[in-house]
């Protein structure tokens, strides 16, 4: 039996009741889906928010781990929908903590009355498409029941956590946690043996957290990533006006960079430039905060070999200057990796770390994990370290893993899971065939996945808002992207990545960090402008690409 034919016939919920009915259903309550509520409530949809945690926040919900804070600006990851927000909100860092982005996430909710309409604790099960009765089916994981005309998810693309071999830990009688659910409570590593499994984002951010104050630090990787310095500072009362005085033409500036951050790639390439000037300008944007290290350096350098070889070079002189052991500095840079292919990790201090006696850095790739113990892990080699406490860092089923986790049911007892078996297939990654009325933000194949993501979040519910008003003053009850649509866009998505350096690199962006799952590209490298132009004309043109119709035109013949 396939996985289509085991699912429920929903054939078999036609008729039946649910506990609630509403005219559009929103999962999660992170920064996507906020904004989507607040410009639904606007237009005075019947519509309800679903979340599976207790708060707001979405990812700053989650991630509540010692050192987790953003790598784009705290300033362009505001939302811009309201001027009054924007004048009475301070951002204290250049780069905001994770408590100060959970405290403005609840400030909105509270600010725009959104709690009224969140259900949280309320973990989706699935969703079954009725086509007799045009709507969704939506059950929970606690038994409640509820109907929609339209779904909207918001669920993330780094929401859905893994987990490595955890053979035997259920033995470890120590403590141990996951960077991704993190408890909401202190947990104290002083004077404690810690280990930490992974040196990705997340990874990085608490490895420097927790080597302040541990008694001593294991730090288990498998691959080293390329990094950055962060360069986080306080923003004094003086930058606070002058961002405030502008933030109608920042916020327009933005909408104008390829993925909504402060950078933007020097026009010029590697090559066009005379060796002292390029060197010249690698040394100002090291200096600089954030990503202009990865966004702002010469064009080609995402597509050429050569031209990327240079600058990793120079960015490999610059770890080995800060690590005291050349032969840990080895093994913290990426031997084959080219640079800026994937979202660069930010830090600060985390190359430091290794100079400490208290930290070691073992290597997954020569000596991997066998099994944890009753007291700590064991590796391959028969070496076994004690530990009074593990912490996983290990990331995320990026982009599909969270649909994976809803059981999806479109027409004719397709699954979601079934469809994308291969990888997502999606129109503009905002609707897919055979699931009529479902929107998807932020999604596979969609801009808001390789962005700042507030600044693409934008773009995606603004268009979905319109999209529903269009429906609702033609009389029009369900939309649909047709299979021709979705092709093309595939296509399209697959030709924009094969043209750059991705496809060298193993990521998340490929779900090579998932054991079992096919390799393919999940993400979307076009220019902001340019989707958001591509999405224009398509809603201007009638919405070519999809199959738009009312009740009547359905209707059985009599």
């Amino acid at each position: 039996m396939t996985e289509v034919d085991a699912v429920r016939d929903p054939g078999a919920l036609l008729g039946v009741p649910a506990d609630e009915t509403y005219d559009v259903i929103i999962i999660g309550a992170g920064l996507t889906g906020l904004h989507q509520l607040h410009e639904l409530r606007q237009r005075g949809r019947n519509v309800r928010l679903f979340e599976a945690g207790d708060g707001v926040g979405g990812t700053w919900y989650w991630n509540r781990y010692p050192g987790a804070r953003l790598d784009s600006e705290s300033y362009s990851y505001a939302y811009s929908f309201s001027e009054e927000l924007l004048q009475e909100w301070d951002w204290t860092e250049r780069f905001a903590s994770q408590t100060d982005l959970e405290r403005y996430f609840n400030h909105v909710a509270d600010k725009f009355g959104l709690r009224e309409d969140i259900q949280f604790g309320a973990r989706v099960a699935s969703l079954t498409w009725l086509e007799d009765e045009n709507q969704w089916f939506a059950e929970f994981i606690d038994g409640r029941t509820v109907r929609s005309t339209y779904v909207i998810t918001a669920i993330g693309i780094l929401s859905a956590p893994i987990w490595p071999d955890l053979t035997g830990l259920d033995d470890y009688r120590g403590e141990w946690y996951h960077t991704a659910l993190w408890p909401d409570e202190e947990i104290d590593f002083t004077d404690k043996r810690v280990a930490v499994i992974g040196t990705g984002a997340s990874g990085i951010q608490i490895i420097t957290e927790i080597a302040k104050t541990a008694r001593s630090l294991a730090v288990y990787q498998r691959s080293p990533n390329w990094i950055v310095p962060l360069r986080n500072a306080p923003i004094d009362e003086a930058e606070q006006l002058e961002l405030k005085a502008h933030y109608n033409e920042f916020f327009d500036k933005l909408r104008q960079t390829t993925s909504g951050f402060v950078h933007n790639p020097e026009k010029r390439s590697t090559f066009d430039v005379p060796e002292a000037e390029r060197l010249a300008r690698w040394e100002h944007l090291w200096q600089e905060p954030g990503f202009a290290k990865v966004y702002s350096v010469y064009q080609d350098i995402s597509r050429d070999r050569a031209a990327n070889a240079l600058y990793a070079a120079w960015v490999s002189d610059r770890i080995r200057e800060r690590v005291t052991d050349p032969a840990v500095a080895a093994q913290l840079i990426p031997e084959h990796d080219p640079i800026a292919v994937k979202r660069v990790p930010c830090e600060s201090g985390y190359l430091e770390v290794f100079n400490q006696p208290n930290v070691d850095l073992i290597s997954l790739r020569t000596t991997p994990i066998e099994r944890y113990t009753a007291t700590g892990i064991r590796t391959d080699d028969g070496a076994e370290r004690e530990f009074d406490m593990i912490v996983f860092a290990t990331g995320f089923d990026a982009f599909t893993g969270a649909f994976d986790r809803i059981q999806i049911t479109g027409n004719a007892g397709e699954t979601l899971k079934h469809k994308w078996r291969n990888g997502p297939i999606t129109y503009l990654g905002l609707q897919i065939a055979d699931f009529p009325n479902l929107f998807t933000e932020v999604a596979p194949h969609n801009k808001g996945g390789q962005c700042n993501i507030p600044r693409c979040s934008e773009q995606n519910v603004e268009w979905v808002t319109a999209t529903l008003d269009y429906l609702a003053s033609n009389g029009l009850d369900r939309m649909e992207a047709t299979h021709e649509a979705e092709e093309a866009w595939l296509q399209h998505v697959h030709e924009g990545v094969s043209q750059t350096l991705l496809p060298d690199v193993d990521s998340y962006i490929w779900g090579s960090n998932v054991v079992g799952k096919p390799r393919a590209f999940v993400g979307y490298i076009g220019a902001l402008p340019d989707f958001r132009d591509r999405c224009n004309r398509i809603a201007a043109e009638g919405y070519p690409g999809f199959t738009l119709t009312r009740a009547a035109e359905r209707a059985p013949a009599s």
